[in-house]
C-alpha cells in the first residue's frame, strides 16, 4: 500500500508541475494536439512493448535498441552485452490523454528498478534499467520521480535507473515488432510475458484502451 501511495502522489506532483510549465507558453491561442515521444529501457523489449501498447493515449510502440556505440546493431550483437545498447522501446503519445508522469509510474511499477543490468533471468547491461529523456521537462520529471522513490523507501533497495539523454534509436528487426502478439504460444511468452501481462492489467485496468475480466 505503501509502494502505491508513493507512486500516486509523485505522479499528481510531477502531472501538475508539467501541466504549469506547459501552461506558461500558452499566448491563449487555439492549440492542437501534439504528439510526444518517451523511450524507456526496462528488461525484454518483448514485454515492455506488449505493456505500453495497451494504454490509452499510447499510439505506437516500437522495440529496439537505444545508449550504446554500435551504428545500426542487430538482435544478436545487443545480445552479446557489447554494444551498449539496451533493449528499449519507442513510446509515441498523446500528452492530452496520458501524461509523461504516468508513464513514469507504469514504467516505475512494470519492473524492478534496482536491480543493476538484469530483470528476473535476463542478464546484461542490454537488460538495464533505463531513461532516455527527449528534453529537460522528461529529464527533471524522471529524476525527481526517483528522488521521491528512494526518499518514500518504496523499494527496499536504491533505484539504480539510468537517466541519460536520448541520442539515437535503432529499430529492431520485424519479428520483434508486436512480437507477444505473434508469438502467444511461444515458451517464453506464456510463462514469462503472459503473467506479467496479467500483473499489468490489474494494477492499470482504468488506463487500458481493452477492459479485461
Amino acid at each position: 500500500m505503501k509502494k502505491i501511495i508513493s507512486f500516486l502522489l509523485v505522479t499528481m506532483v510531477i502531472s501538475t508541475a508539467i501541466f504549469a510549465s506547459s501552461n506558461k507558453s500558452n499566448t491563449g491561442h487555439t492549440t492542437y494536439t501534439k504528439l510526444d515521444t518517451a523511450t524507456f529501457a526496462l528488461g525484454c523489449f518483448w514485454c515492455t512493448e506488449a505493456k505500453f501498447k495497451e494504454l490509452q493515449g499510447v499510439v505506437k510502440v516500437t522495440s529496439g535498441f537505444s545508449g550504446g556505440h554500435t551504428v545500426n546493431p542487430t538482435y544478436e550483437e545487443v545480445c552479446t552485452g557489447t554494444t551498449g545498447h539496451a533493449e528499449a522501446c519507442n513510446i509515441i503519445y498523446d500528452p492530452k490523454q496520458i501524461s509523461y508522469a504516468e508513464l513514469l509510474q507504469v514504467f516505475f511499477t512494470t519492473h524492478d528498478p534496482t536491480q543493476l543490468n538484469r530483470q528476473g533471468n535476463d542478464i546484461g547491461t542490454q537488460y538495464r534499467s533505463a531513461i532516455f529523456y527527449h528534453n529537460a521537462a522528461q529529464k527533471q520529471a524522471s529524476e525527481y520521480y526517483i528522488k521521491r522513490l528512494n526518499q518514500e523507501k518504496a523499494y527496499p533497495r536504491p533505484i539504480v535507473t539510468q537517466v541519460v539523454p536520448f541520442t539515437v534509436f535503432y529499430k529492431a528487426e520485424g519479428y520483434h515488432q508486436d512480437y507477444f502478439s505473434r508469438n502467444g504460444n511461444q515458451p517464453y511468452c506464456k510463462y514469462v510475458i503472459q503473467p506479467e501481462l496479467d500483473k499489468f492489467r490489474k494494477a492499470f485496468a482504468s488506463k487500458l484502451k481493452t477492459q479485461y475480466k
